[in-house]
């Protein structure tokens, strides 16, 4: 069974008395242990089937299933509790809380989890040791360059061990010797724990790293096709 399975997906918004489908009858599978690259202009539908993917909005019509649970017909409880518990979400803008160490940014979806302190604490530290970072435990955000953030955000990402990571451009603020980094990371990640990932990014260079590099135009999926000439870590 597919990790992800999405079927004609369709997506309309409004603009004034005009509409137009950002996903138009949109369908894809992702099996466990995937690295797929999401790819497309803007105003593609790529950042629509993320969305769409992260449950923050809904099609109008179709069906999205992950790990078998029908995430279309779920209270927004509980959507909230598989989103924690089956999601892992790295983003453009690293999103870390300003004011907390990197230790308490990791230790947050636990939080919202129940997770007891003393766990939380020992689980955080070790998120922060796999993405290098054992010595800024207790360093604020801007204390950390932002391949730091960004390594932080990763750590935060995996705490709950989600079998899905979804990543939105997130090397779209880095320079390009940390987007090699943290590409290399999510290369690791993907083989060493199996963890799906699925990434939207615009540059091809960044794409080169995914197993799988699915393009969007139009609202429609134009290319899906297995990354024969990947690259791997240095």
């Amino acid at each position: 069974m597919a990790l992800i399975e999405v079927k004609d997906a369709i997506k309309t918004y409004q603009t004034g008395e005009d509409s137009f489908n950002a996903l138009n009858c949109v369908s894809l599978s992702v099996e466990e242990g995937e690295f797929v690259a999401i790819m497309g202009a803007s105003g593609s539908g790529k950042s629509t089937f993320m969305n769409m993917l992260g449950t923050l909005d809904k099609p109008n019509s179709g069906s999205y299933y992950l790990d078998g649970i029908d995430m279309l017909n779920l209270t927004p409880n509980e959507v909230a509790e598989i989103r924690n518990v089956k999601m892992g979400f790295v983003f453009q803008g690293f999103n870390l809380i300003a004011r907390t160490t990197a230790l308490e940014n990791v230790e947050l979806p636990m939080i919202y989890k129940g997770i007891p302190e003393e766990e939380r604490i020992e689980r955080a530290k070790a998120a922060l040791k796999i993405v290098g970072l054992e010595a800024r435990e207790d360093h604020m955000p801007n204390q950390m360059s932002g391949g730091q953030q960004q390594r932080v955000a990763i750590a935060r990402a995996i705490i709950n061990d989600p079998p899905l990571i979804l990543a939105d451009e997130p090397t779209g603020n880095l320079d390009t010797k940390t987007s090699i980094e943290v590409m290399e990371f999510f290369v690791k990640l993907n083989e060493k724990t199996g963890k799906t990932i699925i990434l939207v990014t615009h540059e091809p260079d960044i794409a080169e790293y995914c197993k799988r590099v699915v393009r969007f135009k139009d609202g429609n999926i134009i290319s899906d096709e297995i990354n024969k000439n990947r690259k791997l870590c240095g």
